[in-house]
């Protein structure tokens, strides 16, 4: 099947789309795993031309299977970013070959750079920074760099809470962006309340951090879902969101879906034309093919080039 025809799909949905959502939605990414890519039988059909699509590395999924999905990916026409995750990572010799691994089988040239959620490392890496120090990537010819970012803090680096381990990282992260050929962005994790997210971009700002903000937003998916997650990935106070809407009967029920945090922060990054977040990253939590349908309603018809965010 050929590319959908977003815009006239948007208006068979029967809801006007927000213009400020729709604007803010332009060169959205999406992640996926091995494991529900397989689920997908053409990207094609979900996806607009050009969208970014992050592959994210779970602990035990074999090299060989991300690699397939990253090909699969890149010979339908999307531009690639496989997670690299340091604690799972043995070696630097690991890391090179992995890295050729992506280049030579799918053109490979950005990478979400990442300590990964496990406890203990399994080799010589234990964070991002020390991913980033080897040179490798750089080595490689990759071209954009992605780095995480955490709007409500980090208990598994800061187990006391705060922001303090965090925000040195990113200190760190924005002088090596000064040193590479790459273009660095930060990657966050998921929230659900438009404030703390606002207030965090703006801290950065100030403290001197000016790296771009692709801010993680959790796609629509049952409410008890999105809470399991949450909790999980160790999301902060706007779980209370979530919280909340699951105290209303009325709601309980009804899938979640993003449209009050994006629209909040369309609204700001319209206001204030530069406001650090410049892209949406989506979290399918419910579903690739939910969440691809639901940023087709809401005006997310096209991405803008890689090169220019």
């Amino acid at each position: 099947m050929a590319l959908l025809n977003f815009k006239k799909r948007d208006m068979a949905g029967g809801r006007p789309v927000n213009p400020t959502v729709e604007a803010f939605l332009q060169g959205y990414s999406i992640e996926v795993m091995p494991r529900t890519a397989e689920k997908v039988e053409d990207f094609r059909d979900l996806l607009p031309e050009g969208t970014r699509v992050y592959i994210a590395h779970i602990d035990g999924t074999p090299i060989a299977d991300m690699v397939a999905t990253a090909r699969r990916l890149a010979e339908a026409g999307y531009p690639v970013m496989p997670h690299f995750p340091a604690r799972i990572i043995k070696d630097a010799a690991t890391l090179e070959n992995w890295i050729a691994m992506y280049q030579g089988e799918a053109g490979v040239d950005q990478a979400l750079v990442l300590a990964g959620g496990v406890d203990r490392p399994q080799g010589e890496f234990h964070s991002s920074m020390q991913l980033l120090e080897t040179g490798l990537f750089d080595k490689a010819g990759f071209k954009r760099l992605h780095v995480a970012g955490h709007p409500e803090g980090n208990r598994d680096i800061d187990p006391s809470g705060g922001m303090k381990t965090v925000t040195e990282a990113l200190h760190w992260k924005q002088k090596f962006s000064e040193t590479t050929d790459a273009d660095l962005a930060i990657a966050t994790q998921f929230a659900f309340d438009a404030k703390p997210i606002i207030a965090w971009a703006d801290s950065l700002k100030a403290a001197g951090i000016d790296l771009p903000i692709h801010i993680g937003i959790a796609g629509p998916a049952k409410l008890q879902t999105l809470i399991k997650f949450a909790i999980a990935c160790g999301v902060g106070p706007s779980l209370k969101v979530l919280q909340k809407r699951a105290m209303d009967v009325s709601k309980l029920l009804l899938p979640y879906e993003p449209t009050e945090v994006l629209t909040a922060l369309a609204e700001h990054k319209a206001a204030n034309p530069d406001f650090n977040v410049t892209n949406v990253h989506f979290f399918p939590l419910g579903g690739i093919k939910t969440n691809a349908n639901w940023a087709i309603e809401n005006g997310g018809e096209s991405a803008r080039p890689a090169s220019a965010v």
